[in-house]
């Protein structure tokens, strides 16, 4: 699950243009890399002498990267957005070393007979190119632009980057404003020589993931150059959404860590609604770890969605017994949808200051946890860490006391915290009973200080829903 394709172009001969020594070699290294190295099901190469293109009917296409040949390239092979030739999870990378020119608000990329003083029929802007790979159906679109050679030894592309291209990564090996250069003593422009070493390693510190990736280039990026040609050239990343920077690019060099933060990364998603982008995430975390459970369970759960978008009805907390409710979260069992509390209707505030308690009944069991006190815990982070603590208060509050939640009562009124002597009493506190939870299982993950997960563990919680005034409680907001 999760294929790889690529498109690579170097140009070293230049018609119109300073004339360059290692971006041919560099888009043939490239492309040697993502089909030899890391298993790529296929990659077009597009340089001064590289082989015609085979072609699925008609002639085979000429390689030489031409404006012409590759704007023919790019609509033979992306117009028709009805016929998609990826898929949900799959990646597209395009690798480009050359000149680039940055000209009315736009940022170009230089073909062979590039012409600088007639951008508008002989340069490709990068949005054309970004837009027809988005075309293509796959989930995520790479770009790595190392373009920056004018004078010997430079790439031109003074200002490119400052451009964003919506729904795609992309690195360009220097900041605008610098410039980026071939290394003689590599025979490789620097940051293709960084890219290729940082894309082959493994273990420690390997550069899985969209984010390492690019602080790696950030970091290294400068020192060869400094060390070659003093003088520092700082790799520039646009990454739309910034939440891809979580993206797993190497399934085979994910860490745990990057697992559960992507799987985060597609809980959010889902509660944003933003469903399109957590099934991309879940195919990632699928691709990564495979038969992950919760990664099944979350595509299941998508899928059931439908093309309306909208999250399958929820049938309402049983209050027979905790043990009926069927509200869950997403670490509870396979095929029930997300809890989706519902509020009830808030009373006017002028009519109703708190809502009339819930009448005590000998036979309703009792919690030890006050209208009064789940309020405050809850007004944490806006109750998204507040549910969680409130849960823990009521398991710490039934473990001290010995007392069975699901028992009934034997007449006896529990104490209230707030009622306590000393304690502050706005005359409104009143008891919630077992019948306004519905118990909710969550995940608790502790991470250590340099953001590896030390435990992971599965804990019951119950959570309660309750209008009062205009405020709604129960609802978890992240």
């Amino acid at each position: 699950m999760g294929r790889n394709y690529a498109i690579t172009i170097g140009i070293n001969g230049y018609r119109n243009l300073q004339r360059l020594n290692y971006a041919k070699q560099d888009a043939e290294a490239v492309r040697q890399l993502f089909l030899q190295d890391l298993g790529f099901e296929g990659a077009y190469l597009f340089t001064d002498d590289s082989p015609d293109i085979p072609q699925d009917y008609g002639p085979d296409l000429e390689s030489r990267p031409t404006y012409t040949t590759l704007r023919r390239f790019f609509r033979t092979r992306f117009d028709d957005i009805k016929k998609p030739w990826l898929r949900d999870g799959d990646n597209l990378w395009f690798f480009f070393a050359g000149h680039g020119v940055r000209a009315n608000n736009r940022d170009y990329l230089m073909p062979m007979d590039g012409d600088r003083g007639d951008l508008s029929n002989s340069a490709i802007p990068i949005h054309y190119i970004s837009e027809r790979l988005r075309r293509s159906g796959a989930d995520n679109v790479i770009l790595l632009i190392d373009a920056c050679r004018s004078f010997e030894g430079q790439r031109d592309g003074y200002g490119i980057g400052t451009e964003k291209q919506q729904g795609v990564i992309t690195l360009f090996s220097c900041s605008p404003e610098e410039s980026s250069y071939e290394i003689e003593e590599l025979r490789q422009g620097a940051f293709t020589h960084v890219l290729l070493e940082s894309l082959r390693h493994q273990g420690e510190g390997n550069c899985a993931t969209v984010e390492r990736l690019y602080q790696q280039l950030r970091y290294t990026v400068p020192q060869i150059t400094r060390q070659y040609k003093r003088i520092a050239q700082t790799p520039y990343g646009v990454i739309e959404p910034p939440t891809k920077n979580h993206l797993i690019l190497l399934p085979q060099n994910a860490t745990l860590a990057d697992i559960v933060t992507l799987k985060n990364d597609a809980l959010r998603a889902e509660v944003q609604k933003d469903f399109k982008q957590a099934k991309q995430y879940w195919v990632r975390v699928l691709a990564a770890s495979p038969a992950d459970p919760e990664a099944i369970e979350g595509i299941e759960r998508l899928s059931r969605m439908g093309i309306t978008g909208t999250l399958p009805p929820v049938p309402p907390p049983q209050t027979d017994s905790p043990s009926q409710t069927t509200s869950r979260s997403a670490a509870s069992s396979p095929g029930s949808p997300l809890p989706r509390p519902v509020a009830p209707p808030p009373q006017p505030v002028a009519q109703h200051p708190c809502p009339p308690s819930r009448p005590r009944s000998s036979s309703t069991p009792q919690l030890p946890v006050s209208r009064r006190r789940a309020i405050q815990i809850l007004g944490l982070s806006g109750g998204g860490l507040g549910a969680v603590l409130l849960g823990r208060s009521l398991l710490q509050s039934v473990s001290n006391s010995g007392s069975d939640v699901s028992a009934p009562n034997d007449g006896a009124a529990p104490v209230d915290v707030d009622d306590a002597p000393g304690a502050p009493n706005d005359g409104a506190a009143s008891q919630l009973t077992s019948a306004d939870f519905s118990p909710v299982e969550i995940e608790v993950v502790t991470v250590q200080d340099d953001g590896n997960p030390a435990t992971l563990e599965t804990k019951q919680v119950q959570v309660f829903q309750e209008a009062i005034a205009d405020i709604a409680l129960g609802r978890v907001i992240n």
